[in-house]
């Protein structure tokens, strides 16, 4: 992102009194909706005591009156506005400023100003409409000037008005921005800076997560004096931060008269996310999907870091490139492979070939990295062959996991001098021998280099750039953007909608996934007989294959935004818009040709006009009530920035007398329109999924039901073990199967059940453990961990094991397509005083196991099965369950007619299945007593004695 400033000028003539209004901000912008500027410029009412703090700083300068912000942010989207009150209280006429800082990756939306009762309302227009408006009135007033500014973060917006003596000047700014989420967290800024001592001075954000909010909190970013005096409340779902010091408490000191706000202030937070599949929110006709998943294991890394060691790079550049790659070296980890490569006009590599993260090879690249003395020219492309020479090696020679992640990390201060220098060779050279699993970051130091030129590189092959700021804290900068791609979660990202559901889909194709980060898919609703929309998002992990599905009602959200107070209600068209002309401007730059570029052109000016966003292709124009005082907010082309430059269509709006120029946004090449959703859920649904009718179970507290095939005979018994014990359930030591449950108690405090809390499927051979509780999924290989929640439908592979699972329902482990286990899950009122969430096991009769399978199901699932005779069936103690006989394996037993609960197809109330059940915890059914299906851990297979 570029920084420029605009400095803009008209003579507004209004009764004699001359007015200097000069205009001095950025260009990025996005529009929010304008409220009745009746309204918005309603002059700000001192209370009596804030009328005497007044009086008291009211001098022969300049005064402010009122300094206000608030920030509503809502599904991480923010609307912004910044107010500020002016009296000219000096005896001549003077320029009256306001300055705002805002993020550079906002899009100022609008900005009205009143001068003494002349209201001028801002409005977005093409830039060639904008331009000729503006000419018009140019022509009666003074040329615009230009002048360009930089600043780490933040963007200047500039005015300032030229006014008699007594004048009262209002302003309000609008700007809107997108959340992104970094390291864990969403980090909002205020810049605060009201230059004066103000009776009114307020800042307050506003916060809406409709799925609730895990955390907030604001850093000490303003000094220590105003920590007290910042304020959060907070509910489930809701934040409030509000930051209102007296005049007393902006002093300086007890007795000075200048302000100590000067700074910015801060809001961290981050939402709560109950399932791995994302956040899919409906409102106002558009959606918007969150995908940031967690508790996944990082894919390893293959990393070449190259250098630029050039003579640019002496001195503090170096040192703290240096400290930043001594703490990025100790975050390499064995599974990881990397090398170094510096340049400057010559290319040296510090191993030629990719090397494991051990501690030695650390310790050896560290010295050598602290030995680098920079001098000499820049060798850009010769350098950045070097490393994709070096990848390509390493993948030919099968030294890269294919589940890796391959990247490339480049850090440079200037523009090639040495080699090919010219800038899109160089790009064309970088993308030619790039393969399509390699990234490129980079990294620009400075403002020296050319970023336009790094960011197009990185952004065509699948990576990122970011500037450095070359001061005390460029380390910092450094290891703060090495830690958002230190850990990559996933590759291979798409997230997908069932077909004539969605449309103008933005990107939903993703090449990597880093933990802490989101992805963000957008896009507008189709008119459906439905009220749910569905997503479906594929990816490939650490090992892992997964299919995550989730899905949103089209009406819930917009009926809980209208009763929110202080919500943001277009935040879900405006976040699409926003994404939208984001994306087209990253595609504009990469377009090839001149007819293709023209035609993104056409479209990001077509949506910014619609929606009201200030771009490189479009300007605000703010006018007077009665359109005859115009002035203009326009954008340079800045090169060393790649600010592009402005291209106009001949047509505008209606209301201007123009003809309007009909564009239809079609969306970029790598937008993948709706799909069908894959073949694995497509033609599948839940009760698909369900296991076949006969199957051996175990359900409730607990009760196991054992189907025998030949006499086509159900028998029923319990298991009165004790809560923390561990029962086998299958042990077949012949397939490597082994299906494990932990019983967990009632809450009964003295009488109480015991049911399954906790169920195991441990595959021997691939080591491979699916251990699944009422709260989670978990898959471990040893090396890898991976955990996902009820909360979403999900589809799980890893080599021979397959996990499928239905939300709020039932999990699915399948081992080699021949093995099955279902576990349902049973929710009870939380607040239940005796009841809790537990699981039911479900196994089929038809599982392929060895002759070697045991366990209390298990067994009888063992050729030859056991011969079962019921005779002298008679009435018992309770005439609605007969009593009988069962011979089995050599044992009479008395046997009770009954029923069990088969809960598969209702989770509530279940389907009764007939049995004759067996007293005494099975005795004389299963081999030997229960009590030798206890097992000491939950992947440890049976022991008979």
């Amino acid at each position: 992102m570029r920084l420029l400033l605009l400095l803009l000028g008209l003579l507004l003539l209004h009764q004699g009194r001359c007015f200097e209004f000069v205009i001095d901000g950025e260009w990025e912008d996005e529009t929010s909706h304008i409220r009745d500027h009746r309204e918005r410029h309603k002059r700000a009412i001192l209370t009596s005591e804030e009328q005497e703090d007044f009086e008291a700083i009211k001098g022969d300068d300049i005064t402010v009156k009122s300094y206000k912000v608030e920030s509503r942010i809502t599904s991480r989207f923010a609307h912004t506005t910044v107010r500020s009150s002016v009296v000219n209280s000096g005896s001549k006429a003077q320029s009256i400023g306001f300055n705002v800082q805002i993020p550079k990756r906002a899009f100022i939306t609008n900005f009205t100003m009143n001068v003494n009762g002349i209201t001028f309302v801002g409005s977005v227009k093409e830039k060639t409409v904008a331009r000729n408006l503006y000419a018009q009135a140019r022509a009666r007033g003074k040329a615009a000037g230009i002048i360009r500014a930089n600043s780490q973060d933040m963007e200047t917006f500039k005015t300032e008005v030229h006014v008699p003596p007594g004048s009262n000047i209002e302003f309000e700014l609008h700007y809107q921005e997108m959340m992104h989420r970094k390291l864990g967290f969403y980090e909002h800024s205020l810049y605060l800076q009201p230059g004066r001592l103000v009776p009114q001075f307020q800042a307050d954000v506003y916060i809406y997560e409709p799925k609730g909010i895990a955390s907030v909190h604001t850093p000490n970013s303003l000094g220590a004096q105003f920590t007290e005096l910042i304020k959060v409340t907070s509910t489930k779902d809701k934040a409030h931060i509000v930051f209102k010091p007296n005049l007393q408490q902006q002093r300086k000191c007890d007795n000075c008269t200048g302000s100590a706000i000067d700074g910015v202030f801060t809001v961290k937070y981050d939402v709560n996310r109950d399932s791995n599949a994302g956040e899919l929110q409906v409102s106002d006709g558009h959606f918007v999907h969150f995908f940031a998943p967690s508790n996944l294991s990082p894919l390893p890394k293959n990393i070449v870091f190259v250098i630029d060691v050039s003579g640019s790079m002496w001195g503090v550049k170096m040192k703290q490139t240096v400290e930043a790659m001594q703490a990025i070296l100790d975050d390499l980890t064995i599974d990881d492979n990397f090398s170094i490569i510096d340049f400057n006009h010559n290319v040296r590599c510090w191993s030629e070939e990719l090397v494991p993260g051990s501690s030695i090879q650390i310790a050896d690249a560290k010295k050598y990295i602290q030995n680098i003395k920079p001098n000499g020219g820049t060798n850009i492309n010769e350098a950045l062959m070097r490393a994709v020479q070096m990848l390509v090696k390493a993948s030919n020679q099968g030294l890269i996991d294919s589940r890796s992640v391959s990247m490339i990390i480049l850090v440079s201060d200037g523009d090639p001098t040495v080699g090919e220098i010219k800038l899109s060779t160089i790009q064309k050279n970088v993308k030619r021998v790039m393969r399509e699993e390699f990234s490129l970051f980079s990294l620009g130091i400075g403002f020296d280099v050319d970023y336009d030129f790094l960011e197009r590189i990185a952004n065509e092959n699948r990576g990122m750039a970011q500037r450095i700021y070359a001061n005390h804290d460029a380390a910092e900068q450094l290891r703060m953007f090495y830690s958002q791609v230190s850990s990559p979660l996933l590759r291979r990202i798409t997230i997908q909608f069932p077909e004539d559901s969605v449309s103008e889909v933005t990107q939903n194709r993703f090449d990597k996934y880093f933990s802490g980060s989101e992805l963000v898919v957008a896009g507008r609703v189709l008119p459906s007989d439905s009220n749910t929309l569905t997503s479906i998002t594929t990816a490939a992990a650490a090992r892992l294959d997964i299919t995550l599905e989730t899905d949103a009602d089209t009406t819930e959200l917009d009926a809980e935004l209208a009763k929110q107070q202080h919500s943001f209600t277009g935040f879900a068209r405006q976040m699409w818009a926003y994404l939208t002309i984001k994306q087209l401007i990253s595609e504009r730059s990469l377009a090839p040709t001149a007819v293709k570029k023209r035609k993104i052109t056409q479209r990001i000016m077509a949506l910014a006009v619609e929606h009201q966003f200030v771009t490189p292709l479009t300007a605000l124009l703010v006018e007077s009530e009665d359109a005859k005082e115009r002035l203009l907010a326009d954008s340079p082309k800045d090169p060393k920035q790649g600010c592009c430059s402005g291209i106009g269509l001949s047509g505008g709006s209606a209301s201007n007398g123009l003809a309007p120029v009909q564009v239809v946004y079609q969306p970029p090449p790598w937008v993948q329109m709706t799909t069908p959703a894959p073949p694995s859920q497509a033609n599948k649904g839940p009760e698909d999924w369900t296991l076949p009718q006969q199957v051996n179970l175990v359900d409730n507290d607990p009760h196991f039901i054992v189907h025998l095939p030949e006499s086509d005979t159900h028998v029923c018994f319990n298991i009165d073990s004790k809560p923390g014990h561990i029962l086998n359930l299958v042990s077949d030591s012949g397939t490597g199967v082994a299906v494990n449950g932990q019983l967990i108690r009632s809450k009964h405090k003295r009488k109480f059940n015991t049911y399954f809390g906790v169920v195991s499927v441990y595959y021997q051979p691939d080591g491979v453990s699916v251990m699944i509780s009422t709260d989670s999924i978990a898959m471990t290989d040893g090396s890898n961990n991976h955990t996902f929640t009820w909360q979403a439908t999900a589809d799980i592979t890893q080599d021979g094991v397959r996990i499928s699972i239905v939300r709020n329902s039932q999990v699915t482990i399948t081992i080699n397509n021949n093995i099955q286990v279902m576990v349902l899950l049973h929710r009870v009122w939380k607040k239940n005083p005796v009841n809790v969430d537990f699981l039911g096991v479900y196994i089929p009769n038809n599982n392929q196991y060895s002759p070697l399978v045991h366990g209390l199901i298990g067994q009888f699932s063992r050729e030859p099965l056991p011969e079962v005779s019921v005779y002298d069936i008679h009435e018992g103690a309770d005439p609605l369950k007969k009593e009988a006989t069962m011979e089995v394996k050599g044992n009479k037993l008395l046997v009770t007619r009954g029923w069990q609960k088969d809960y598969r197809r209702d989770t509530r109330r279940g389907s009764n299945v007939y049995c004759w059940f067996i007293h005494n915890s099975g005795k004389g059914f299963i081999d030997g007593h229960y009590t030798d299906y206890i097992v000491p851990d939950l992947d440890s297979f049976l022991q008979m004695p």
